[in-house]
């Protein structure tokens, strides 16, 4: 048969076109080949702009992530790739197409633009913020974080230029402090959105570059920029004391490389040249408030070179260029328009619209309306008694507001996000105006589905995928509504393996995992409870089971589904230095000390103290400890680190005999006889033997005592399907997922939730919100019973990194049918399966079609029959 090298990419799937480094990695996927076709080598071209060629000969089956063999890149490098693959049989596949490669600047090394502000810009003077910390009132806090201060403006920048002969290649890169906007001649040249994102500013500032050759013709073209607070000025904080973490002005640092067909290079950079002004149609942004315009205060200024209203040289503001990064994590985009499906009548009489799907985005108007009119458009997940459920939102306004000129007028915030389902429009009547909504979060490439056939559990999946969507703006959030959307560790560390099912997360979370790394090292070795780390009060840096165990849990996870040794290598010592922290707060393996949030939101813990769970903060403390310390052993394997395995591996055996010992008792049961306490013995693999058969006998009778309910929080969530499946209880596991009494998975499903909530409990049945002041109905952490379901239900998991060697072991019993796929880095892997007699449930026997790409193998495990191993090709059982 035909086979060839197909695909060749180069870095990670869905980055950014110009690559972070000078040493990409490589990967290619074979098709067309033999049934069982396994590499033996491959040989890698690389062809430079001047014609020339190097060939690096490849040995072995790796073909995912492949260490660049090649010289390296320098900045703005632009050459090509092209793979061609050797089966163990001696058959060579076809070389693929020639893969273009280009870089940028790399670093700072190669970055020359200052950074430059309006000199009416006065944010870095502004007034202390107003808290309840020195005596205010709630109400004061609101009032201040809407007031028209300084730091919620945006500032205007421009620069003239003249492009006198033809263009051959025009590269623009750019950063600042704040989310910036880039234009020539008025049109935006990017459709990256909330640019460069948000990471820990002191340590880290990532830039983008994006070529703009088409856009630099001969003649006069306007260099702009808008620069808004965005999350560097963003007023963080919780419980009415909010404050700035990142101070001075709004910044802008941007240069454009143009290559001129006679050969010459010029690079024009922002400096006082460039002018600037606090002026225009923006009048207020903010992520948590929202945004305001007034139309009436529209100019052309950075359309034109015409006037340019209060403008006056720009100034330099002074920063360290060493914190640039280019970025490696996929661009902020609009990947979706949703109409309104339904517009329903509210107490007075007002028109609230229904988007059908809560969602992460902003509305888009259209409207012919009188100059002045005033259009307030508000956001909500839920309804309450008919009314924007808003009390969740907390501090946050999440309301925007446009001022009509009196032309007909098309406007959608740029520099805010709100999540929401639900939007009120005042101001205008019916007929007056247009909305849509426009979904945006990082654009990740979709690599994982599982369809059931059944309804409910069918929308539970969509809402997991909804909530990944939502919570995945530049960095992975708690939540995205309410005056907080941090970078929980707790909620992804637990939400990582089903966020790499669904979506190729790789540089995402790499990116995100070197913020989590800068501020370990600035809180001595202490894992953050979020990163980026915000100035706050409530909860100091304290060493915080499974909140901190980020720091182990998602780089391990990055490995396993991604292949990616190199993330292992980048945060070793980040793991190294967490479980040396724990160690000296547990020096005989018993973690018993500090405050320990645990297995948070446990359903049976108090409204307002969630907290206080049934299971001891402190079991939770010591397996946690014992699991990252057996990871970074492993780790260190990896990396070929002896002493450090060797170490990190006495650690663990030190925790885990501790969890025992203090925590176990003869017959298996635990001393804390919770669902949670019994999945982290199992899962983490914490007990003698002879006690997990005893131990999950004991798990699947309180599950069967409690109705099949959830009886876990956010740490027993993700694993007490898989506890129950290992012991011999998997319709116990299946039961829980069928149920739909509260507390269960299906029970916000039953009251028509379209993502994932905070709580199991997040609305009442009654139809009122929860009243703690902790509820979120677009939470992800909840739904990571999902990684579960993609492989007991969808029958697909990695044994080997990558997935270069799957288990498939469906199992039939939570329905009757099932259909998975997932596009690894090997290719795409596909699991369609029926129930040949459903009423037997999990035995079962399966008619079962697998499909395996080149270069892997699969380890097929099925009801009433041996397990096999299989190569690659479509195989039907």
């Amino acid at each position: 048969m035909s086979h060839a090298v197909t695909r060749t990419r180069v870095g990670r799937r869905g980055a950014p076109p110009f690559l972070p480094t000078s040493r990409p990695s490589l990967t290619w996927v074979v098709e067309g080949a033999d049934a069982g076709w396994l590499q033996a080598g491959a040989a890698l071209e690389l062809r430079r702009a001047d014609g020339t060629r190097e060939r690096v000969d490849h040995t072995g089956r790796d073909s995912a992530n492949v260490a660049w063999p090649f010289a390296p890149l320098a900045a703005y490098d632009t050459v090509e790739v092209r793979v061609s693959a050797l089966s163990e049989a001696g058959e060579r596949a076809a070389f693929s197409e020639w893969t273009p490669v280009a870089t940028g600047p790399l670093g700072a090394d190669e970055w020359t633009a200052p950074f430059i502000a309006s000199r009416d810009d006065h944010s870095e003077a502004c007034a202390p913020d107003v808290t309840v910390a020195r005596g205010a009132t709630a109400a004061d806090v609101r009032a201040d974080l809407a007031a028209d201060d300084a730091d919620r403006g945006v500032t205007r920048l421009r620069r003239i230029v003249d492009i006198d002969r033809p263009v051959t290649r025009a590269l623009l890169s750019y950063t600042g402090h704040g989310i910036v906007e880039l234009t020539i001649d008025g049109r935006e040249v990017s459709d990256d959105l909330l640019a460069p994102g948000w990471t820990a500013y002191a340590d880290r500032l990532l830039f983008r570059t994006v070529d703009v050759t088409a856009e630099l013709a001969e003649g006069t073209r306007i260099l702009g920029a808008r620069v808004a607070p965005g999350w560097y000025a963003e007023h963080f904080g919780f419980d009415g004391d909010f404050r700035r973490t990142w101070h001075g002005q709004r910044a802008l640092s941007a240069q454009l490389r143009v290559e001129f067909a006679d050969g010459t290079t010029e690079t024009i950079v922002t400096d006082e040249t460039w002018e600037a002004s606090v002026a225009g149609a923006v009048r207020f942004s903010s992520i948590y408030q929202g945004e305001r315009y007034d139309a009436r205060r529209e100019d052309n200024a950075l359309a034109t070179a015409g006037p340019f209203p209060g403008a006056a040289p720009a100034v330099r503001v002074a920063a360290d260029p060493a914190r640039l990064r280019p970025a490696e994590l996929p661009p902020v985009r609009v990947t979706e328009t949703r109409d309104v499906v339904a517009r329903l009548a509210d107490a007075d009489g007002g028109v609230i619209l229904d988007f059908g799907q809560n969602l992460v985005g902003r509305l888009r108007i259209r409207l012919t309306a009188e100059a002045g009119t005033v259009v307030t458009l508000r956001h909500a997940e839920v309804l309450e008694q008919g009314e924007l459920g808003t009390r969740p939102l907390r501090f946050a306004a999440a309301s925007d507001t446009y001022v009509a000129a009196g032309a007909p007028a098309e406007w959608a915030p740029r520099f805010t996000f709100h999540g929401f389902r639900y939007a009120q429009v005042d101001g205008v009547s019916a007929d007056q105006i247009e909305v849509v909504a426009e979904v945006l979060h990082t654009d990740l490439v979709r690599t994982g589905t599982l369809r059931t056939g059944v309804a409910d559990l069918d929308r539970l999946h969509e809402n997991v995928i909804w909530g990944t969507r939502g919570n995945f703006v530049t960095l992975p959030t708690d939540c995205p509504q309410r005056d907080e959307r941090l970078g929980w560790t707790g909620d992804i560390q637990v939400f990582a393996p089903t966020a790499s099912f669904l979506f190729d997360v790789d540089g995402f979370l790499s990116s995100w995992l070197e913020d989590f790394a800068a501020d370990q090292a600035r809180l001595g070795g202490v894992g953050p409870l979020y990163s980026p780390l915000i100035d706050q009060d409530l909860f100091a840096p304290t060493p915080m089971a499974a909140w901190s165990d980020a720091a182990t849990v998602v780089p391990t996870v990055l490995y396993e589904r991604f292949g990616d040794r190199d993330v292992l290598e980048r945060q070793f010592a980040s793991m190294s230095a967490w479980v040396d922290r724990v160690a000296q707060e547990a020096p005989d393996g018993h973690w018993h000390t500090g405050m320990q949030l645990a297995d948070w939101l446990d359903p049976s813990a108090p409204a307002d103290r969630p907290f206080e769970a049934q299971t001891d903060p402190y079991l939770v403390a010591t397996a946690y400890y014992a699991r990252s310390a057996a990871l970074t052993a492993r780790a260190a394997r990896i990396l070929d680190r002896a002493e450090d395995a060797a170490r990190f591996e006495a650690l663990a055996d030190s925790a885990r005999q501790a969890f025992q010992r203090e925590y176990v008792f003869a017959d298996g049961r635990l001393a804390s006889d919770s669902q949670t306490a019994y999945a982290l013995a199992i899962v983490f693999e914490l007990l003698p033997d002879e006690l997990y058969a005893p131990a999950g006998q004991r798990l699947a009778t309180i599950v069967a005592e409690g109705g099949h309910r959830i009886g876990t929080g956010f740490v027993g969530t993700p694993i007490v399907s898989d506890a129950l499946t290992v012991t011999g209880h998997r319709e116990a596991a299946q039961g829980m997922l069928r149920t739909a009494e509260l507390p269960s998975w299906l029970y916000p499903v039953s009251r028509g939730a379209t993502t994932v909530w905070e709580r199991w409990d997040s609305m009442l049945p009654d139809g009122t919100i929860n009243p703690g002041e902790m509820t979120s109905f677009n939470h992800y952490a909840l739904g990571a019973v999902a990684d579960w379901m993609h492989r007991d239900v969808g029958g697909i998991a990695p044994l080997e990194p990558g997935y270069r060697r799957v288990l498939v072991r469906p199992r039939a019993g939570l329905t009757a049918a099932a259909e998975a796929s997932y596009s690894s880095v090997y290719g795409e892997i596909r699991v369609a399966w029926s129930a040949l007699e459903p009423e037997r449930g999990e035995l079962s026997p399966l008619a079962v079609t697998v499909t395996l790409p080149a270069n892997t193998t699969a380890v097929i495990d099925l009801p009433g029959r041996e397990a096999l191993e299989v190569g690659s090709g479509t195989h039907t059982f």
